[in-house]
């Protein structure tokens, strides 16, 4: 009687450490993916200071487009332009006159840091002078940002309106 309650606990053993032995697996697999996956959310400025402690990480960056920079090769789906830094705050952009101002702002200052960017693939029908570009990509050796993925947004393009008000002649 006492040797079966002996290996009926042992046989638990086993399971309890062979489980514990899985769920630290999981745990460590989760954790490894998590972190080499993660993106860093940046404006250029904040990248720049960095500078090549960066290279190589999944980034997303935002920057207002430079439209005299943009080359576009059909051929090859090249396509390369320069971004500005902008604010990443909401209560930055929104003093300093709404988006479409800081995005003018941002090209018009020839004092603003600069980023050289590099995609492969079609040309974005928003991609102009003044957009806002939300990149996500990795930084290079020689500090050029090379993207995967292009978001576009054109301020002037989405501007609302103030809706006409409808008078009540009664």
């Amino acid at each position: 009687m006492q040797k079966s309650l002996i290996r009926g606990v042992q046989g638990r053993g086993k399971f309890i450490i062979g489980g514990m032995l899985i769920l630290a697996a999981i745990i460590y697999l989760i954790v490894s993916a998590t972190q080499s996956n993660a993106e860093y959310f940046m404006t250029v400025n904040e990248l720049r200071s960095k500078g090549n402690s960066l290279v190589g990480r999944s980034l997303r960056i935002s920057g207002a487009v430079f439209g005299d920079t943009i080359q576009y090769d059909p051929l090859t789906m090249n396509l390369t332009f320069d971004v500005a830094h902008v604010p990443g705050d909401n209560a930055a952009i929104k003093m300093g006159g709404g988006l479409a101002a800081v995005l003018h702002t941002a090209v018009t200052d020839p004092t603003r840091t600069r980023l050289t960017i590099i995609y492969n693939g079609p040309r974005p029908d928003l991609l102009r002078d003044e957009a806002q570009a939300i990149i996500t990509g990795h930084l290079g050796e020689g500090g050029i940002f090379y993207a995967d993925e292009l978001l576009l947004k054109c301020p002037t393009k989405y501007q609302e309106g103030i809706p006409s008000q409808v008078v009540n002649s009664n």
